[in-house]
């Protein structure tokens, strides 16, 4: 189930406009999109077949059904999307088990945001079960409310996981800031009509209208997403 925590005043300190903090989970938070590819590897070995490069591109930040159905449709592997699902998370979640490393800034900005109040949800396309895991490193009691791939009929790249973060926190989606580091993430947030930060992980993403790119999240601190919102400088 969604975790919803509910928000009295979504006003954060000293008057400003940003009204909630979402957070993307893998490449963002935690260093696993190597863990995901790893894993994808490891399996079409074993069903027979060699992954490209090129196939990695695709597949980032994507929901895993999406990602399973392109990865049979390159390869000619036999084996149904359901059942290739049930693999992919069965290897990762031994990867997850033996520990996450937090993305360079990732623990300071978590506790920045806690420090201050800030309404702050973790808004992943992994399966809950993936999800509940990786919390056991990041920390639940940073979140007020998380969402998961799987608790949604639409997920990235369509707006309605933002969406649902944003309402859960009692948020205007345009005074929320997002931070993500996939293109899939950013369309989801964008088209849900959130101010965007981009910290590309695995493949680079161009700066835009209403959309700041940076190279870590080492670079992200509160007074930076307050300054992202439409009205405050």
């Amino acid at each position: 189930m969604t975790s919803i925590i509910p928000v009295l005043d979504t006003r954060t300190a000293e008057g400003s406009a940003l009204q909630a903090v979402l957070l993307d989970m893998d490449g963002t938070l935690v260093d696993t999109e190597g863990f995901w590819w790893d894993t994808e590897v490891e399996v079409f070995a074993e069903l027979g077949h060699v992954l490209a490069e090129e196939h990695r591109e695709v597949v980032v930040g994507g929901p895993m059904t999406r990602s399973a159905a392109y990865l049979i449709q390159a390869t000619g592997a036999d084996i149904a999307v359901p059942d290739l699902t049930l693999l992919l998370n069965a290897r990762f979640e031994e990867l997850v088990d033996r520990g996450v490393p937090l993305m360079p800034g990732a623990a300071r900005l978590l506790a920045e945001l806690a420090a201050h109040d800030v309404p702050t949800a973790l808004v992943s396309a992994s399966h809950r079960r993936i999800i509940d895991r990786v919390l056991k490193s990041i920390g639940s009691e940073h979140f007020a409310l998380t969402v998961a791939g799987d608790e949604v009929a639409r997920t990235k790249p369509h707006p309605d996981p933002y969406l649902l973060a944003a309402a859960g926190l009692g948020a205007d989606p345009a005074r929320c800031a997002v931070v993500e580091d996939t293109a899939t993430g950013v369309a989801a947030a964008e088209a849900a009509g959130c101010c965007v930060v981009a910290v590309p992980s695995v493949v680079p993403i161009e700066p835009a209208a209403g959309r700041t790119v940076v190279r870590s999240l080492e670079e992200v601190d509160l007074p930076f997403l307050r300054s992202l919102i439409p009205g405050v400088r």
